[in-house]
């Protein structure tokens, strides 16, 4: 299979059918094999009842249904999981992404790059709700992990099949598979691609995200860098509460000793013995962390998504 797309979808039963008809028209004029997976993420209106009957009729539409609503991050593993194509292509179900620019990220691929991610120039959102705070998350995001882009929230992107194959997603880190994968040392482009208002449905985002994304970013931004060595982190902040506390510890003591003054009631005896009790702590912090970290290596991962079913599996064969 030389191309993938997978889709995550809730509740988007007015975009699937022209969906699945523009993305059959897009990819259909391409000298490629591919196939379209879409992951319904517990969807609760008719959206399954209508990919079931497109899937009917285009074997090569294949459908992921999640027994609930495991959130988007959840849906873009289970479609990586089970994609076939040397080249994946994410994307939204809401058609604001432009399935007409994917032929832009393979040219753009062919070129050598292992990432093409899609920048919404003309984004066609409202600016203090959702371009404000992206905007913001975008420079943060580039300042912390250091792979600077203009978009990480496109969700149309184009992947080589080994890049995604050696990532695991939880929580909302799908935004930042570029980030998460810097360390393989990949080839990254961005390519400005269209974005189209919502023509049905509302949207699922709102400010309420932006403390989870600026919460996975600080974590993204310590598995990155400390994610195989804990210690590192945890062992210097723990060094430095400790020599803190030992200087305070030290002066107190040349008070007490040499200047024949009286330390009991200073606050500063607390401060000192506490800063060398959480820098003790904190070093010891480093070392468990170091242990899980083998334990995580060297054990198998929970899933983080349960699949109800899956139509048009060949892994399955043909059903009686």
């Amino acid at each position: 299979m030389d191309l993938s797309v997978v889709i995550p979808l809730y509740n988007e039963e007015g975009n699937v059918r022209p969906l699945v008809s523009r993305l059959t028209e897009t990819l259909s004029g391409l000298p490629l094999s591919w196939e379209v997976i879409i992951v319904d993420d517990g969807s609760t209106d008719g959206s399954f009842e209508i990919l079931r009957e497109l899937a009917a009729g285009e074997p090569r539409l294949r459908v992921v249904r999640f027994r609930r609503n495991f959130g988007q991050t959840a849906a873009f593993a289970a479609g990586f999981e089970a994609t076939q194509g040397q080249i994946v292509v994410t994307m939204d179900a809401d058609l604001q992404n432009d399935p007409a620019d994917i032929p832009a990220l393979l040219d753009k691929m062919a070129e050598g790059y292992d990432i093409v991610s899609g920048w919404r120039v003309n984004r066609q959102d409202a600016f203090l709700t959702r371009r404000l705070p992206s905007q913001i998350a975008n420079r943060l995001a580039g300042w912390l992990t250091r792979v600077h882009l203009h978009d990480y929230g496109c969700s149309l992107k184009a992947y080589r099949l080994e890049v995604i194959r050696g990532i695991r997603l939880y929580g909302e880190l799908h935004r930042f598979i570029p980030a998460l994968a810097s360390w393989m040392g990949v080839r990254i482009a961005e390519i400005p691609v269209n974005h189209e208002p919502r023509r049905s449905g509302r949207s699922k985002y709102g400010l309420g995200r932006t403390v989870r994304v600026l919460l996975d970013l600080l974590t993204l931004q310590f598995l990155l860098f400390y994610g195989t060595r804990p210690a590192h982190v945890f062992g210097s902040l723990g060094l430095v509460s400790f020599g803190l506390g030992a200087a305070m510890s030290l002066y107190l003591a040349y008070v007490k000793l040499i200047l024949g003054q009286s330390i009991g009631s200073r606050p500063l005896l607390t401060l000192s013995v506490l800063l060398v009790i959480v820098g003790v702590q904190m070093v010891t912090m480093g070392f468990l962390g170091e242990i899980m970290v083998r334990t995580y290596h060297e054990a198998a991962g929970k899933p983080i998504y349960v699949v109800r079913e899956t139509l048009n599996d060949p892994t399955r064969g043909t059903p009686d």
